[in-house]
This record gives C-alpha cells, structure tokens and sequence, in this order.
C-alpha cells in the first residue's frame, strides 16, 4: 500500500512554486502541466511583471485579469498587457503589484481570463514562495 502512495505522488503533476534571483532581478516562477507563469521584479525600473503561458493561445481582448478564490478574493483588470510567444503569452508590467503578489499569497487558485479564454492557477504551495520573493523587492542588493 506505501508503495502505490509513494508511486501516486511521484507520478502526479508539480504545481511547484519557486523563488529566486538571478543577478539583481527577483523571479517567481510555476509550472503545471500545459501552463507557466513567470513574475519578475527589477529595481533598475522598478519594474515588476507577469508573464501566463497558456496551452492554447491568448485572444486578442481589451481586457486581462486574474480572479483570485480563497481567504482574499480579488478581481484585478488591466488594459496594459500584451502577447507574446506566438499569442501563448500574456504579460503585464507595472512599478507595483502589491496586489497580485497578496492574491498570490493568500488564495487557493487565481484565474487568468481575457476575452473568452480562462486558465486556472493552482496556488498551493505559493505563499512561502511570494513572501521569498517579497523579501527579494525589499533586499539592498536588488
């Protein structure tokens, strides 16, 4: 029996966060299969942004936000996003973002959706990881 739980967790997907820097830049990253997404800050700006890499590509919308469920939900909009990565990309930059940060933290899923495409982001494991990367926005040497 410990041997079919041991397999069924080393065979089901990561929804792995992971924090890091990389020279003066601070990154945020998760994977689950089929989709990505990707923040960094960089205090030459400073400048933070979010990159989601869908399975399928992003529409072209007036409009690109991300639904968060959990202990703080939140709805937050943007019109200052592009695509990129052969429409599979969406990104949006910004000199704060205190709010996707906190509705990464502190929610159980997200919802990137513009026009009439929606991916579901798995948040379980992030709260350690954005505090990570919090603490990285904060640091001297970022």
């Amino acid at each position: 029996m410990r041997t079919l739980l041991l397999l069924a967790l080393l065979t089901s997907p990561a929804h792995a966060w992971q924090a890091d820097q990389e020279g003066r830049i601070c990154r945020l990253d998760h994977a689950e299969p089929g989709l990505s997404v990707h923040l960094t800050y960089d205090p030459a700006g400073p400048l933070y942004s979010i990159t989601v890499r869908a399975p399928d590509p992003w529409p072209e919308a007036p409009i690109f936000g991300l639904w968060f469920e959990g202990d703080r939900p939140a709805n937050i909009t943007t019109t200052r996003h592009q695509l990129g990565g052969g429409g599979y990309e969406i990104t949006v930059t910004d000199s704060g973002f205190s709010n996707v940060l906190d509705g990464l933290e502190f929610n159980r899923t997200a919802t990137a959706f513009a026009g009439h495409a929606a991916v579901l982001i798995q948040l379980q494991g992030a709260a350690a990881e954005v505090a990570a990367f919090r603490a990285c926005t904060e640091s001297p040497s970022a």
